[in-house]
């Protein structure tokens, strides 16, 4: 028999200082000269201040203990209380440990306890048959007593285990509502971000139009400039280079600004998502110029199908992993690609994981990264991974970005950790969730 852990109470509460008023009651009540029934009624009132103290420290066979005192008292009390034990007024006491057993344990244990307490109480019924003759009435009378026992018993162990009950669903409820309430503090938080890229959106257009009209004016004066200047004046026609590149610089720029305004439209068609990771991985590793970077590709097998737009998907992947790149510079580092299945708002689907070993991005600016105009490249104007999120966006899917411990790369033990590094994960809703498998679909990405 086990008790309710449930159950358990604090040290003291206003229970308790009832049941104390209660045996403060018997103790002026006759036989006053008593002095047993004195110092059981004083037992009774420390092991019931006490009780949550003792059960705290023996929190497996503490219940049992306390119930087994207190029958052994109320089995003393009955003895020192009467002139006949089985005929003492006090008998009610056995309601305490009775009461205490039905708080404690379940219903069957309860039944247990309230049969071994009014056991103790019957004990006294052989004495009595020493001396006197029981009459039929009388053991009507002690059987109506033992029966509200089990009454009292039942009683209080329902509202009990009723009350167990509706604490553990208040307590689901609101875990519930805190989880619900977290939802709905996210989806606020993207709207916001929403409102926000159309808003920029809008302006970035307006501006990139006006800007390259001028843009395309200025490029063609300096290349007619260097033309007619030939080898004439070589300074002047170093100057015209340099205004050249840094149009083509600018106007790249305004490429990029047009990217993130104007809607993507995306035509999707289920595949397997591996191969367009592959691509990415490739097409960034071709343009690479800088220091050593060791790819790892964790691929999990029988992945599903998932809806994409190859051409958007893939720009996505370059984005992310070109960052990547780009964080760990000079120096370079280890690059983990993990692709497999995962289950995110009850949506099954493909979760991707980039990982580097660079400086990581700070925590304060992770809630930040994929609104426009944030970066942590110091030559960057923050579009990239904004871009990256509207993709994601127009997939269903969702990116989020998380800290990453750097670990040593295989075969370099001298290069060590050099730093927390930075991790993205991806998630791609699987072709059931969207779309029949062998349909393809279309989508405009705003």
């Amino acid at each position: 028999m086990h008790a309710m852990n449930e159950g358990k109470r604090p040290a003291i509460n206003w229970m308790d200082v009832l049941w104390l008023v209660f045996l403060a009651g018997l103790a002026i009540l006759p036989p006053v000269r008593e002095i047993h029934k004195q110092l059981i009624l004083l037992a009774f009132g420390l092991i019931q201040l006490t009780e949550g103290w003792f059960l705290s420290r023996v929190p497996e066979r503490g219940a049992a203990y306390v119930v087994l005192a207190k029958i052994g008292l109320a089995t003393l009390l009955i003895d020192h209380t009467g002139e006949l034990s089985i005929n003492s007024s006090y008998y009610p006491i056995y309601y305490l440990p009775i009461v205490t057993a039905a708080e404690y344990f379940g219903p069957w244990a309860t039944l247990f306890w309230t049969g071994l307490a009014s056991a103790a109480y019957c004990s006294y019924l052989y004495p009595a048959l020493e001396e006197y003759e029981v009459t039929s009435e009388s053991y009507g009378l002690l059987a109506i007593r033992i029966l509200f026992f089990f009454l009292a018993a039942m009683v209080v162990n329902r509202f009990v285990v009723e009350n167990r009950r509706q604490t553990k669903r208040y307590q689901a409820l609101a875990e519930t509502l805190a989880e619900t309430n977290r939802r709905l503090e996210q989806a606020q938080a993207e709207a916001r971000r929403s409102e926000r890229l159309a808003a920029l959106g809008q302006l970035s257009a307006g501006l990139a139009h006006e800007i390259r009209n001028p843009l395309g004016v200025i490029k063609g004066s300096a290349e007619m400039l260097t033309h007619k200047l030939g080898d004439s004046n070589p300074l002047a026609a170093e100057l015209a280079g340099y205004i050249s590149s840094e149009t083509n610089r600018l106007s790249a720029l305004v490429s990029r600004f047009l990217d993130f305004a104007r809607p993507l439209h995306a035509d999707t068609e289920v595949q397997e998502i591996t191969p367009v990771v592959d691509r990415a991985l490739l097409d960034v590793a071709k343009v690479w110029k800088g220091g050593k970077i060791q790819v790892t590709k964790e691929y999990r097998s029988g992945l599903p199908l998932i809806p994409l737009d190859e051409s958007l998907s893939e720009q996505a992947f370059v984005n992310i992993i070109q960052n990547a790149y780009d964080a760990m510079g000079e120096e370079g580092g280890a690059l983990r690609v993990k692709v497999a299945t995962a289950r995110v708002n009850g949506r099954d689907g493909v979760e991707v994981r980039i990982e580097d070993t660079g400086p990581g991005i700070p925590a304060e600016l992770r809630e930040q990264i994929f609104n426009p105009f944030v970066t942590t490249k110091k030559t960057g104007v923050g579009l990239g991974l904004s871009i990256v999120s509207k993709i994601m966006d127009g997939h269903d899917g969702s990116i989020r970005v998380e800290g990453s411990v750097g670990k040593q790369s295989a075969g370099q033990p001298g290069d060590g950790i050099r730093g927390v590094g930075a991790c993205f994960v991806m998630f791609f809703p699987a072709a059931t969730e969207r779309s029949p498998a062998a349909e393809a679909s279309h989508m405009v990405i705003s």
